[in-house]
């Protein structure tokens, strides 16, 4: 579904994504539109949640950031391996996460514009990334309501020249 976004940490989010995709294709035939973020999020964390108490198999060791555009707003969830959920504004992961977070906490206002987002996402990543950054080794995605849009490296590129 080309309204929603994942990020990961390791390989089994491949299963993740696979049964995300099947859920919001069993919900599109169904109803005709895409599945709501949180319904998403929701069924997800659901099988991550199943996969801690299931025998025979082990737990999801993966986190998940789901964003999607709905009802004319976005939606950010956060989903651990126990199953367990969250919505967010902004949020940060893995490494040095709190670091990230405390950056966003004061960098982060509901009246942002896009170009100002990116920077404030860059500049999130640049205060717990080791090494240099560069367009090879970060990716930037936009999440609105025309859908999901990954920033070619030549835009990234700018966009790291422009908070050097």
């Amino acid at each position: 579904d080309g309204w929603k976004t994942l990020t990961f940490f390791l390989t089994s989010f491949w299963v993740l994504v696979r049964r995300a995709r099947k859920l919001a294709q069993q919900y599109y035939l169904v109803y005709q539109e895409p599945i709501p973020t949180g319904q998403l999020v929701q069924r997800v964390a659901s099988v991550m949640q199943e996969y801690t108490q299931s025998g025979g198999v082990r737990p999801f060791g993966v986190s998940l950031l789901i964003a999607g555009w709905d009802e004319d707003h976005p939606y950010l969830f956060q989903s651990d391996p126990s199953g367990a959920y969250f919505a967010w504004k902004a949020t940060a992961m893995g490494k040095n996460y709190v670091n990230g977070k405390t950056f966003l906490e004061k960098r982060y206002n509901n009246d942002l514009e896009l170009e100002d987002a990116i920077h404030t996402a860059i500049l999130t990543l640049k205060e717990s990334f080791e090494g240099q950054m560069t367009e090879e080794n970060i990716e930037v995605g936009i999440c609105n309501e025309a859908g999901f849009k990954r920033l070619t490296p030549a835009e990234v590129k700018d966009y790291l020249a422009a908070i050097a």
